[in-house]
Order: C-alpha cells, then structure tokens, then sequence
C-alpha cells in the first residue's frame, strides 16, 4: 500500500468523519418518543417532507452506481452504458401512482415493508416470505456495489493491498456506518444525504465544465471514444447502438424502472414519507438527478479521451474498470479537488448502504422473525432485531464482494434486477387488483426465478475468463422453451429480467384461470378500497410507533 496521496487522503478522512459524527448525531434529529419501534427506527418517524424526501430517495437511488458502475460500463462498451438514462426518464411516470397508493395502504395498516403489504392482500405468509427473502437477497449486490465503488476510491489513493490488510479500510468504513446505523436508524441516512448530494453537484459541475475544454471539448471526447471501439473486436462496442444490442438496451431500461421501486430500499424511503404530496412532489422533481446521471455517464468517455486506465487490483493481478472514473479525477485535478471527489463517491457509497441494510433489517424482522421465530414479539424486540440484522447484512455484504468478480460492478445491480422484478406481480400488480391468486403468483414466482437464474447461469463473459453469471444479456439464441428454440441463429440480445418476468406473469395467469375454475378459495384481504386512498390527516390513518 505504498504511494498513498496524503493530501487526499486527509481531505477524505475528514469529511468522512464529518458524516459519521451527523450519523450519530442523527438519533435526535425529529426524533420521536421512542426509537424502540420499527416506524422510528426503520422508516424515521414516517414524517419526512418533501426535501428531506427528496435527498432521501435520491440518495437512496443515485448512488456509487451512478459514479462508478455507469461511467466504467460506457468506457467498457460504449452506448449500451447509457441505458441509465432513459431507465430514469420512464422510471417515475410508471411508479407515480403505484407508490401513492403503497404509502396509502401501509400508512393505515402501519406496514413497514412490501411483503407487509402482500400479507394483508392475501393472508398468505408463504408469499409474503417469498417477497420478503427475494427482495433481502437482491438487495445484497446492490450493497455489494456501494462496496465497490468505496473500494475503487481506497484504491485510487493507495490504499491497494492484497489480502485482509487490503480490504481492513473498508471493513473499518462499514464498521463506521454499521455503528451510526444501528443508533440512528433510517435518520443517519436522511441527514447525511444532504452533504451527499451537495458534495456530488459540485464536483459534477465542476467535471462536466472543466475536463472537456481541458481535453479538446465534446466532439474530441466523442472522436476518441469512437476510435477506441473500432479498434475493438467486439461488435457490440461503440458509440451508437447496432441490430444486435438495441432490443437488450430497450429491455434493459424498461426491465431496471419496473424493478427500482420493488427494492426494499426504494420503498423504505416512500413509506417514510409524510403524506402523498410529499411523494407527488418528489416523482416530479426526481427527474433532475437524471440530468446528473446523463453527465457522470459520460465521464465514461471522458476517461477515454484523457487516456486514463484502470489501476490494478493488487490482489487479483487484474485492472479494476471500477476505478476509471476516481483515477480520471486524480490525474485531472488538483490533489485537494480529487480528494473532495473521492470523497463525494464515498459518501455516495455509504449512504444507499445505510438505508438498503435498514430495509432488509425490517424485512427479516417484520416477516421472518416475527412471522415464524417469536410472533408474540413487542415493538421493542423488533426493533431490537432490525438493529442487529442490519449489521449482520452489512458485513454479508463485504464478505458477499470479496467472492466476486465482475467485469463490470453494474452487472451486480443488474443481477439484482432479474431478482426483484419477480416479485412485481405480488406487489405492483396487487396493488390494483386481487385477481390474481396467491397460489398462481407462488407458482409464477418459482418459474421466473428458476428460470431467470438458469439463463443467468448460462451467460459467459469471455473477457475475465467465467462461464456463468458473466451479465445479464442474453443472447437469443440461447433462449430454449422445453427444448424449442424459436431464435435459433439470432445474434440479438435480450435482458433476462423481462424474458423471466413473461414466464413468471404467464404462469401466474393460468394457474389463476385453473384455481378459479376448480374453485379455489383464497385468503382474506385486509385492504379496503378507501385505504389505497388515505392521505396525511386522514382518520383512518394507523398511529405512529403504536404495537
């Protein structure tokens, strides 16, 4: 670990430490008669307004993803990358009234989670476990990606050992937020999101202004770019999208806003909410991250045109693609600017790993613990619960990314997505209606899920030597139903989350036409319709951090 920069590292331990004093300081802020209930504790009181929603949920889903992943994948493979952009564009349009309608319903049944929500539709514990278990194990790359991108940075400054002692500064980092986490629950996420986000803009601004007139400005950037891909052999490199990746580029958005919201996390920061205005609001000011995220993406680029490689991972031999982005800035910049960025990523890091390890904490609780180890458990124990789970998904999380290696850390995030997006039909979908049984949404989730991890087990990425779990395109021709190949010979790629979501929806159709036939009784729902309605005020509104 030789050849650490001590000014950047100075500018990154002292704001990293300014986080972590708000974090603990953060158990006070709005803080209500008791943290020892799940609705203080793990969704903040449910009284964030619009601001703090609006840095909590933005916070929550741009996050090392949009610094790291996204730039590392456009200079990898060019315009396939800026799927990230359109995803968030048709993202909030399709979720508007979905969320509203969650928050109604969980705020006057005092839900706390998705699979609470699935509980009272369908009186059906194994389906509410089934949401529960899935939305916990795709939240863990997506932490795993938060870990990546703070690694990148550790890198990035010198910090590049192999072994235990390479990985000790992220362990001690993760010790740091596990700790304010476990005090301050979802409040420590909330506050520090607005140094977050504050510390981004600046030194996104200060990138987008800066680095294209130092470098030539955009038409060189893009000239450089387009002479890296035509160098490569890969016909599905460049800067414009060909025949064989455009269907994978149009599925891949639609697949990654269909599943955003079904994350835990995502939803943890709606149900904190104050009332529908504040999510109104939210889903139409949100967009202007998307703005943010078009510019970081093409850091990508940028990285190209600056000549900037990855550095190498010490402990596997390899280049890190992950670190692009963070190098760019070191070689770019002074070290004191440099130091705010990596800074900025880290922070940037930590804050989405807060609040996803705080929704699966209130998953096992709420719907595992509760529901089959001590079902007569107070408020108290499940709070005390989630604070102890939360800090065991932390440390899963570093143990789940030292046994990976992904060309691209987005492929963490886009696995994660194939996962979430089978529970669409027991969550979304039943927010509308009933009709589907909840015999027919296990059977489809079983085959979506079944299906969905073989054909993600089927997909090989050549460039780092592995055979399976390579990504999430899939090439059609690959695609077999019961030994038919209707694709036979097609080069075109296809995002395996859509293919198994059809399967899981087609599945869940029949067996529902066949259970209604053989009529087939199903549980009681313990919604009505006025409480898909209910608003800030209302009296049929359940009350705050009661058992």
């Amino acid at each position: 670990m030789s050849g650490i920069n001590v000014t950047e590292m100075l500018i990154f331990i002292l704001l990293f430490a300014g986080v972590a004093v708000m974090g603990f300081m953060a158990a006070r802020w709005k803080a209500g008669d008791t943290m020892d209930h799940l609705d203080e504790w793990g969704l903040g009181g449910r009284k964030f307004g619009a601001w703090i929603t609006w840095f909590l949920v933005g916070g929550d889903l741009y996050t090392a993803y949009t610094f790291v992943a996204v730039p590392a994948l456009m200079y990898g493979a060019g315009a396939i990358g800026f799927f990230a952009l359109p995803y968030t564009v048709v993202l909030y349009p399709i979720v508007f009234l979905p969320v509203l309608r969650l928050w109604s319903v969980s705020r006057s049944h005092g839900y706390v989670t998705p699979a609470d929500f699935v509980r009272g539709r369908y009186s059906s514990p194994t389906l509410a476990l089934i949401v529960a278990v899935t939305g916990i194990v795709a939240t863990m790359p997506y932490i795993a990606l938060q870990l990546v991108g703070l690694e990148a940075v550790l890198r990035t400054m010198g910090i590049n050992g192999a072994g235990f002692i390479g990985h000790l500064p992220l362990f001690i980092a993760f010790l740091v937020l596990a700790l304010y986490t476990y005090q301050s629950g979802l409040r420590a996420p909330a506050m520090i999101a607005f140094v977050k986000d504050g510390l981004i803009y600046v030194v996104i601004i200060a990138a987008v202004i800066y680095l294209p007139s130092a470098l030539g400005g955009w038409g060189s950037i893009f000239d450089a770019a387009s002479a890296k891909f035509a160098a490569t052999p890969s016909p599905a490199d460049g800067t414009l999208l060909n025949s064989n990746n455009q269907l994978q580029y149009a599925t891949l958005a639609l697949g990654s806003a269909l599943a955003l919201f079904l994350y835990p996390h995502a939803a943890t920061g709606i149900l904190a909410s104050r009332g529908r205005n504040v999510i109104k609001k939210n889903m139409i000011a949100l967009p202007a991250y998307s703005f943010l995220l078009g510019l970081l993406a093409l850091l990508g680029y940028v990285a190209i045109a600056a000549g900037v490689t990855p550095i190498t991972n010490e402990s596997t031999g390899k280049p890190d693609g992950n670190t692009l982005v963070p190098a760019l800035f070191d070689s770019q910049f002074p070290n004191w600017f440099a130091g705010i960025a990596f800074a900025a990523i880290g922070i940037g890091a930590l804050v989405p790993a807060a609040i996803m390890s705080i929704a699966a904490a209130n998953l096992w609780t709420r719907n595992i613990y509760k529901e089959y180890i001590h079902k007569a458990a107070t408020p108290k124990q499940e709070a005390k619960q989630a604070k102890w789970a939360s800090l065991v998904v932390k440390f899963g999380a570093v143990a789940f990314i030292l046994f990976i290696d992904p060309q691209f850390s987005i492929d963490l995030q886009l696995i994660g997505g194939v996962i979430i997006l089978q529970t669409l039909p027991a969550v979304a979908i039943a927010l509308y209606t009933r009709w589907l049984h909840s015999k027919a949404l296990i059977a489809g989730w079983i085959v979506g899920m079944a299906w969905a991890l073989y054909l993600l087990w089927t997909i090989p990425n050549p460039a780092i030597g592995k055979d399976h779990f390579g990504g999430s395109a899939l090439t059609l021709s690959q695609l077999s139903i019961l030994g038919w190949q209707p694709f036979a010979g097609s080069t075109v790629q296809i995002y395996v989350g859509i293919v198994a979501l059809v399967a899981n929806l087609l599945v869940a159709l029949v067996v529902t036409l066949v259970v209604r036939v053989a009529r087939i009784g199903d549980g009681r729902d313990a919604t009505k319709g006025a409480d898909y309605h209910a608003d800030e005020g209302d009296p049929q509104l359940r009350a705050i951090a009661v058992h």
